[in-house]
């Protein structure tokens, strides 16, 4: 017993390793403001900003463009065919959202009926908005049409 209780302390304290692993991949910095606002303008961004002297920071306002997705003309479509289109719609506004184009999509409750949704395109400017925007299935069918209006708000903000 007395053997086998060495044996197995033996193997488990050679089996232990003192190596200590250390992270040195560097941890970069968020850019500095006036690099942001250097690089959003370069990018054809149209922004202001200003110094906040409650927060003590300079907030950058940044125009993007909120798309309306209203109900269409063309509803006409039997359910095999809307689920379809609806499912187009659903892996496009994915789509734009991770490849940076759009920073929020959702369905609105409208107790008219009119607008079906919104998206946030965070692009630098309305043509390229309104391109994305007609890429979407739902618009290309008739089934949604757009209304995109511009909207300022401060560059990194979140919803709470």
């Amino acid at each position: 017993m007395k053997i086998t209780f060495t044996f197995l302390a033996l193997v488990l304290l050679l089996s232990c390793q003192s190596k200590v692993e250390t992270n040195t991949s560097a941890i970069s910095a968020p850019p500095s403001k006036a690099k942001q606002i250097a690089d959003l303008k370069a990018n054809g961004y149209e922004i202001f900003n200003y110094y906040d002297d409650d927060i003590q920071d300079t907030v950058i306002m940044q125009k993007y463009f909120l798309a309306f997705l209203n109900t269409g003309p063309n509803r006409s479509q039997d359910e095999e065919e809307a689920t379809k289109i609806q499912k187009g719609h659903r892996a496009h506004l994915g789509r734009m959202y991770e490849l940076g184009y759009a920073d929020i999509s959702g369905p609105l409750e409208d107790s008219l009926g009119v607008t079906q949704g919104i998206t946030i395109y965070n692009v630098p400017n309305l043509a390229t908005a309104d391109s994305l925007v007609r890429l979407d299935p739902a618009v290309q069918s008739g089934r949604l049409v757009v209304d995109i209006k511009p909207l300022w708000a401060g560059k990194g903000f979140a919803l709470r």
